[in-house]
């Protein structure tokens, strides 16, 4: 438990703000991608945004640790 609560606001604001830099980061590349983009926990930067297309289908222990996934805009389809 935290002993200060302003310590408490402040690393759930570091946090959040780490999160929305990696779902930011996953809708903009999602934008020229075919693949999905996978926003995932990350033990140094907090969250950290993967493209599947530089993983091929993503390993077991990358899979447990995705949080949100924005799908590939780009399509070969008309």
């Amino acid at each position: 438990m935290y002993a200060s609560l302003n310590i408490a606001q402040g690393l759930f604001q570091a946090d959040q703000a780490a999160f929305v830099a990696a779902l930011d980061k996953a809708h903009a590349r999602s934008l020229h991608s075919y693949f999905t983009q996978y926003v995932l926990t990350d033990g140094e930067a907090g969250y950290i945004a993967v493209d599947e297309g530089d993983y091929g289908a993503l390993p077991k222990a990358m899979l447990d640790r995705v949080i949100d996934t924005v799908p590939g805009k780009l399509s070969d389809e008309f």
